[in-house]
């Protein structure tokens, strides 16, 4: 079953002239969120960076105090989602949601100067991941209505490219901060929220808030009898106040969000992406075992996620157009397997030189054919008057499956070992992904 149809009507969703002088397919409001992304990635990858050795080094936290901070630190965005994801289409205003989601993130950056206990900087960091789970899925479905199903891999890439420049960026500006700042901690918790504020500005300032001129094209029928709207040419090229707002249509309820469930390309989407992130070994484990293997000194290991991300910039573009081109589940599916080699490369290649460059380019390939190829798979899949729904559910099944693995892995990991817990996990996703192909295995004559 191919994830998209390619059967959108030619010049759908697009707007003559207005992408004059930008890359095709890629609409201004896409170039506007990738910047907000980037600032705010700035800002969480700071706190990111120094949050571990902040609470074990100077609160004096325990491990297991430590870990079940990060999992309320990475759970919690994961299940609101559904929550964000369904009010961004009931209410119609996809930017107020995503705003909101901005807000609260920005507002717990400082909170983190005033609280010391494990209770309260539980609660900071749930607040914070609540935000995140607000906003992300409104902010795609901004991203894929703005743009036209044929170029949704190259947008989500774009996107993806400029969220992850902020992502490097971040670590190295923590790391400068924490050189030059005598009370070092406070500094980029001070830095990170003045930063977290300029990216809501800027989402507030340029982001459209209303499509105008809506109308509905013509009544094409998604599986499940729901009609896709199609804009008119000169509307609005953003996502924020949808189409079916102008149609007077009554408000969308939480049993219509769930009812996209019956819709055999997205359950199997979903169900894909939810069986491959149970066997998705988190980073953190990814960078510890290739440290144990590579032999890398201590004082490098903080430098091993900026190249995943380096080669994540470089190639989200590229194979976000060649999803577009040739198939985004091939290329989904393909991302896999370069996490696969990766995994085999951990577990026998030798501990060259080279292994340890070898794997995160691996890693930053799985992320360029992955991360945003996911959610333009549903372009075609979710009507537009439900878009932030649809990329909700399939998007929490991905998070959930994989704070499942990072939870089993890790107990693997303590009973059995560490290479012992990778091949598991190396042969649960050769099979998971043995499965997934035959899921979304081209049918029909579509890729």
């Amino acid at each position: 079953m191919y994830l998209t149809d390619r059967s959108a009507p030619a010049g759908a969703g697009t707007v003559p002239g207005r992408r004059r002088g930008l890359r095709p397919g890629v609409a201004p409001v896409v170039l506007v969120l990738g910047t907000v992304s980037l600032i705010t990635d700035i800002s969480s990858e700071m706190v990111t960076a120094v949050l571990p050795l902040y609470l074990v080094t100077t609160l004096g936290f325990s491990p297991l105090a430590f870990g079940t901070l990060d999992g309320v630190y990475n759970g919690v965005g994961a299940l609101v989602q559904l929550t964000g994801g369904h009010l961004a289409d009931r209410i119609r205003n996809h930017k107020l949601l995503a705003g909101l989601g901005y807000g609260l993130s920005a507002l717990c950056k400082p909170l983190l100067l005033l609280v010391s206990s494990i209770g309260a900087l539980g609660t900071v960091l749930a607040l914070d991941r609540t935000g995140k789970g607000l906003r992300t899925a409104p902010r795609d479905a901004m991203i894929s209505l703005s743009t036209p199903s044929g170029k949704q891999g190259r947008a989500f890439g774009v996107h993806r490219a400029m969220d992850t420049t902020g992502a490097m960026l971040g670590p190295l500006a923590a790391f400068l901060i924490l050189s030059a700042a005598a009370d070092g901690y406070d500094a980029v918790f001070g830095v990170s929220a003045c930063v977290a504020v300029l990216g809501v500005v800027v989402l507030v300032l340029f982001v459209p808030g209303k499509r105008r001129g809506a109308r509905v094209d013509r009544a094409r029928e998604a599986e499940g009898g729901q009609p896709v709207l199609v804009r008119e040419a000169g509307a609005a090229d953003t996502g924020g106040l949808e189409a079916g707002a102008a149609a007077g249509k009554p408000p969308v309820r939480i049993r219509e969000a769930f009812a996209l469930l019956r819709l055999p390309r997205l359950r199997a989407l979903a169900g894909c992406a939810a069986l491959l992130g149970l066997t998705t070994v988190s980073d953190a484990f990814v960078y510890l075992l290739l440290q144990r293997r590579a032999g890398i000194g201590e004082q490098w290991f903080t430098l091993l996620p900026l190249g995943t991300a380096l080669v994540f910039l470089l190639l989200a573009v590229p194979l976000g157009a060649l999803a577009d081109r040739v198939g985004r589940h091939t290329v989904f599916l393909s991302g896999h397997g370069a996490l696969l080699i990766g995994y085999g490369l951990l577990l026998w290649a030798p501990a060259t030189p080279a292994l340890p460059f070898l794997v995160l380019a691996l890693h930053g390939v799985f992320y360029a054919a992955t991360d945003g190829v996911l959610p333009a798979a549903l372009a075609d899949i979710v009507p537009e008057e439900l878009r932030a729904s649809g990329l909700a559910i399939v998007g929490t099944s991905q998070a959930l499956a994989r704070f499942c693995c990072s939870l089993a892995f890790g107990a693997a990991w303590t009973v059995w070992g560490d290479g012992p817990a990778l091949a598991a996990s190396a042969v649960g996703l050769l099979c998971c992904a043995a499965i997934a192909g035959r899921v979304l295995r081209p049918t029909n004559g579509n890729r």
